[in-house]
């Protein structure tokens, strides 16, 4: 007689990070899909908007309904714009489900700061007062026990999980920290905007929202939370002319400018000793983020510079796997009590 699978839902199935939880849990060994809704696309068959899924999947999507989620579904994954996961996850968690919510609503310890940031005033403290910050490698026990996780989006995981050894361990003069990332246009959602045009993006690499980008907030909440003192630190984006990753390039001074690239990546090695998706690199190898594509892995390569007592950390990742729908799976794995690996894929295609 075959083992019962859990059962999940996903609100928000239409996008980039939809279809990919669709291809990971259709793969998933333990889960079994039982609802794709939304309100854009509802009525549509999955197949019609992905008809590259239509041997695998025959799911419509449907209005959302909350008690119709509830009734078929043990763990459910929101994938819906900013503001929008804040309105119903109390009803879920009432009813019994377990929420992994991908976009920015669970992702705050201070709602004011959450607040000010997205102009959405919220009215469910005691929801958002469960929630833990999904970004296993740092808080994979509370994510253990949690019924509301808030996975963290990919410049965040990029950023944090290379600054994240520096700041525990005090190598660093915080203040000092720069962040220099790097997006792929898939990172900007499937909907139509100007700037992720062919005809925009293409052969060209530029700056956006400088000196006031939305994650930025939320890198300094778990660089606080790390070093044990408030964290400011500089994050600029760019927005780069390929469909998939992100690569995040942190520069800082060191406390100790006798350390060198060795001490470091023996420092990192230990760090990441039981995180099974963070790869770190041998001397003088340095990250790309092809290697990442369609895995849920980081590569992080690092590099000091004696002339200028500075220590640079190179983070790549596929935006949409680690970055997003992978990390959301990741955790699932680790709140159903299933290995952390289980369903994730390891190995990109290359080139």
């Amino acid at each position: 007689m075959s083992k019962k699978k859990t059962t999940v839902g996903i609100i928000g199935a239409s996008g980039y990070g939809g279809v990919q939880l669709v291809r990971l849990l259709l793969e998933h060994p333990e889960v079994e899909i039982a609802y794709l809704g939304g309100d854009s696309s509802a009525g549509k068959k999955f197949k019609a908007l992905y008809p590259h899924l239509g041997h695998k999947i025959d799911l419509a999507i449907e209005k959302i309904d909350l008690d119709e989620v509830a009734k078929r579904c043990e763990v459910v994954f929101l994938g819906l714009p900013n503001g929008l996961a804040c309105d119903i996850t109390p009803t879920l968690i009432q009813n019994g489900c377990k929420v992994l919510d991908l976009s920015a609503d669970y992702r705050f310890e201070n709602l004011d700061t959450y607040t000010a940031w997205y102009k959405k005033e919220r009215h469910d403290l005691d929801t958002a007062g469960m929630a833990v910050y999904g970004l296993p490698e740092l808080y994979r026990e509370k994510i253990k026990t949690s019924q509301v996780i808030g996975c963290p989006g990919c410049y965040c995981t990029a950023s944090l999980l290379a600054l994240a050894p520096l700041l525990k361990q005090g190598l660093i003069l915080p203040e000092t920290a720069i962040i220099d990332a790097k997006s792929g246009t898939s990172g900007g959602g499937r909907q139509a905007k100007t700037n992720l045009l062919l005809a925009e993006a293409d052969n060209s690499l530029a700056a956006y929202a400088v000196a006031n980008h939305r994650h930025t907030p939320e890198i300094e909440q778990v660089c606080s939370d790390l070093a044990r003192e408030n964290i400011k630190v500089q994050f600029t984006p760019h927005l780069i002319p390929m469909v998939r990753g992100i690569l995040s390039t942190v520069y800082a001074t060191l406390r100790d400018p006798g350390l060198v690239r060795e001490d470091l990546i023996t420092i990192y090695t230990a760090f990441y000793r039981s995180s099974p998706f963070v790869q770190i690199l041998s001397n003088g190898i340095y990250p790309q983020t092809k290697w990442a594509c369609g895995t849920n892995l980081c590569y992080i390569g690092l590099e000091v510079d004696p002339r200028t007592g500075r220590v640079i950390v190179m983070s790549a990742i596929d935006n949409l796997m680690k970055g997003q729908a992978g990390q959301a799976v990741q955790c699932l794995n680790i709140i159903m009590g299933w290995d952390e690996t289980l369903g994730l894929p390891q190995l990109s295609f290359y080139p």
